[in-house]
């Protein structure tokens, strides 16, 4: 698999097929087009905010109120905006925005710092509604650090870090940093002695309105939960509560796909994290103990016993989620790119970041029937030890996440200022990323750590290609 460089100096001069053929990696029809027809090409801090090329020009309002309603900051109750009060009583953030940068990625907290685009999943083993996870009896589903005047936020989360040495096969030196969450202030009494906590930074919110329209049968024909062909990978769909539909459905969202559609994750965050109620979720997000929580003033709309969002605002913030375009691929024609994605395929790494995926008949139809590049099969793989939360949700378990997306990866410094991937955002660069695999990852993980420097780079060049 490996590209010789008197093979690259021949490639240069000769043309861009003989690039691939002499790396042994053939370019594909389309796929700088990452999100089909709806890619944009944007490579600045906005390349994640554009809405998908081929929208039709009669949902740029929907498009432009939903972008409104993500990014606006909300304000308690009552407010002269009856429209944008109801924040809290607890939360985490003021907009959508506030953690999902730039429609981007967050981070984690600088050691000490408060968190502002990561969260804290809290629950106790056993089963909650629905077979979901089951909320800690003081402090909920959702650890807030904010609170509206008057009502006592729920405490201080940061981070620490545990550096961790390792090498690559050709001697290279590199370090780690292991996490280790810190709580501390706490507003509600001490958490369950089995409490279950599980660091969350907010995953980029652009293309997923093309990964909702993937036709359910073609991802579930993927999923190999026992492993029966043998090649140590054994994807899983979660099998989640569909609060519309009253049912269970595929989940596709969210860092364990606990999440079935746009609209529900969407309820679903205005809810956790801004303390936002809506027609899907009507009910203020207090536990038993937080009874001045209880006892806020309702916001939104009419008189209080209304959604502090309403279904059409709900509606068209899903629309704006559902609509953000993915950028198109750089340098996909690079030679080094071409042997990345040469080693990237050895490496195994498709089998899990699957490339290529083709829509349905979708929602939106500008979405349906796009050939589309994300490199995920949004299944759920146990990803070892070292990356576990041991926190289930729905069928899930405390070692399996959900494979992310690596479409407009490369551009995350650009847009969001930081390079800092995997849940938590432990890994501060795609090498550190790769090097955290574990599970059914850790052969791929291996084979990169025995590739050589230049063969590590290219790979890694690849990957920022996306």
């Amino acid at each position: 698999m490996r590209c010789q460089s008197k093979w690259l100096l021949g490639c240069v001069g000769i043309g861009l097929l003989w690039t691939a053929w002499s790396c042994g990696v053939a370019l594909e029809a389309g796929e700088e087009w990452a999100g089909g027809m709806t890619s944009v090409l944007e490579e600045g801090r906005d390349a994640y905010s554009r809405s998908a090329r081929n929208m039709p020009t009669e949902r740029i309002g929907d498009f432009s109120v939903g972008n409104s309603f993500f990014n606006t900051n909300w304000t308690a109750a009552p407010a002269s905006a009856s429209a944008r009060d109801g924040l809290g009583p607890v939360f985490n953030a003021r907009s959508c925005s506030g953690c999902h940068l730039k429609d981007g990625r967050g981070r984690p907290p600088e050691p000490g710092e408060l968190m502002t685009s990561m969260l804290l999943r809290l629950s106790v083993p056993g089963d909650g509604e629905h077979g979901g996870p089951k909320p800690e009896p003081n402090y909920g589903g959702q650890f807030n650090p904010l609170a509206i005047p008057d009502v006592p936020a729920e405490g201080f989360a940061t981070v620490a870090y545990e550096e961790i040495k390792g090498e690559y096969a050709d001697g290279t030196p590199y370090t780690l940093r292991r996490p280790k969450m810190i709580l501390k202030d706490l507003g509600y009494g001490p958490l369950a002695k089995d409490v279950l906590i599980s660091p969350r930074v907010a995953p980029p919110v652009y293309g997923l309105g093309l990964l909702e329209a993937i036709p359910e049968a073609a991802i579930l024909a993927q999923a190999d939960p026992d492993d029966k062909d043998g090649d140590g990978i054994s994807g899983k769909a979660n099998s989640v509560w569909d609060v519309v539909n009253k049912k269970m459905s595929l989940g596709r969202f969210g860092w364990k796909a606990n999440q079935p559609s746009l609209l529900q994750q969407s309820a679903g965050a205005f809810l956790g994290d801004i303390g936002i109620t809506s027609p899907l979720f009507p009910d203020q997000n207090c536990t038993s103990a937080q009874a001045a929580c209880a006892k806020a003033i309702q916001g939104g709309e009419g008189e209080s016993t209304k959604p502090e969002i309403t279904m059409e605002r709900l509606e068209q913030v899903a629309f704006y989620t559902r609509a953000l375009a993915v950028p198109m691929r750089r340098k996909w024609d690079d030679p080094q790119v071409l042997r990345g994605k040469g080693l990237f395929s050895q490496a195994r790494c498709q089998s899990c970041h699957t490339p290529k995926w083709k829509t349905g008949e979708a929602q939106e139809s500008f979405l349906s029937n796009q050939t589309i590049w994300p490199y995920t099969d949004l299944l759920l793989h146990d990803m070892g030890k070292e990356l576990a939360d041991n926190r289930p949700d729905f069928a899930a378990n405390g070692q399996e996440w959900r494979t992310p997306p690596l479409w407009g990866i490369g551009l995350t410094g650009v847009v969001n200022g930081h390079t800092m991937f995997l849940h938590d955002g432990r890994a501060r660069n795609i090498e550190e990323a790769i090097l955290w695999h574990g599970g059914e990852g850790e052969a791929s993980r291996d084979a990169f750590v025995k590739m050589s420097k230049a063969e590590r780079d290219a790979l890694i060049a690849f990957v920022n290609s996306l």
